[in-house]
Formats: structure tokens, sequence, C-alpha cells
């Protein structure tokens, strides 16, 4: 992969969207997620976390190809879908504050970005799953011939642990607690 835009996805695309994932369980955790939509959002945030996590992983350890790109593509279709689904439960349930939906927007916008410098940098295989470059798409599973150096991989693995699934695991212990107890039901804003 080209410099600039390894730059790019370590340094500016990760960490954004590690600090925007935890400005919304911040948002969460003000809106009291626990007692108002509760277990079945916070898992809907954790699969969320797992599509991103899944991509994350095959674009970190394994050889960017067609094969890779339609995982990805796959996996920012369904995170997308997910996203949705997730805003129209918790809004019927909890107040979803204007920051919040901002902060959701890079939440879809980051992955995207990750996405679109990925197929830029290997756009004969992007193109080579539609069929639209003459070229052969690669549908072989294989690992990096160019990993990260150990100290990037365990920093960015480490940061995604404390930074991104931690603070929804969290999320998800503090409604477990709260389920037995009743819901705060939404009131309706006029």
């Amino acid at each position: 992969m080209q410099e600039p835009i390894r730059f790019i996805l370590l340094y500016i695309v990760m960490p954004g969207w590690l600090a925007a994932g935890l400005a919304d369980w911040a948002c969460h955790r003000r809106s009291d997620i626990a007692h108002t939509s509760g277990t079945k959002e916070s898992l809907l945030h954790l699969l969320m976390i797992g599509q991103v996590g899944v991509g994350v992983l095959a674009a970190l350890f394994l050889r960017i190809n067609s094969a890779v790109l339609l995982l990805l593509l796959v996996l920012l279709l369904g995170h997308a879908l997910t996203s949705h689904w997730d805003l129209h439960y918790a809004a019927r349930r909890r107040h979803v504050s204007a920051m919040e939906q901002s902060i959701h927007a890079y939440l879809e916008g980051f992955p995207l970005a990750a996405y679109a410098l990925l197929m830029a940098s290997h756009w004969s295989q992007f193109s080579a799953i539609f069929g639209a470059d003459g070229t052969a798409p690669d549908w072989t599973w294989r690992l990096k011939e160019d990993p990260l150096p150990a100290y990037q991989t365990a920093l960015l693995l480490l940061g995604s642990l404390c930074l991104g699934l931690a603070p929804f695991a969290e999320e998800l212990y503090r409604s477990l607690r709260a389920a037995p107890k009743a819901r705060v039901p939404l009131k309706p804003r006029l």
C-alpha cells in the first residue's frame, strides 16, 4: 500500500473513528441508555463494533484483493443497515441529541473513507469484482506480504480494544444490570 494512504488510515481515519466512537458512548451514557433503550440497543452497538472489527482485522492482516474488498464492502453495507436499525430503535425509546446524531455522521463517514482509500489504492482488484477492468479478480485469502510493524499493529489493536470495544462492553454491563428494573418511557418533546 502506498505510504500516504497508509499514513491517512493509521493516523487520521483510525484515531478519528475511535474518538467518534468514544464520543458516541459518552452520549449514550448521558442519555442513560441502560434505563431507556437498554440491552437491545447496546447489543446493536456491539454488532456494529463486530462488523467494523472484522473489517479492520481483514485490512490489517490480509492481502488486499478482490476477496477482501468485497468482504469490506459487505461489512460496510451491513454496518450502515445496522446503524439505521439502531437509530430507528433508539429514537422511539430515548432522546437522541443533535450532538449524538452529528457523531453518527462521523461513525458512518470514517468507514466509508477507509474503504474509499483502500479501493482507490487497489483499483484494479476493486474493478475486477465487477468485471470492469479486464484484470482477473483475485479471490484468494492470503496474509499480507508487507504487514505493519509489530509496534503499530499492537498500538492499533490496543487502542481499538481500549477505546472501541471496552466502553461498549461497559455499556452492555450497565444495561444488563438495569434490565430487571422498569424502563423509563420516552416523553414526547413538544
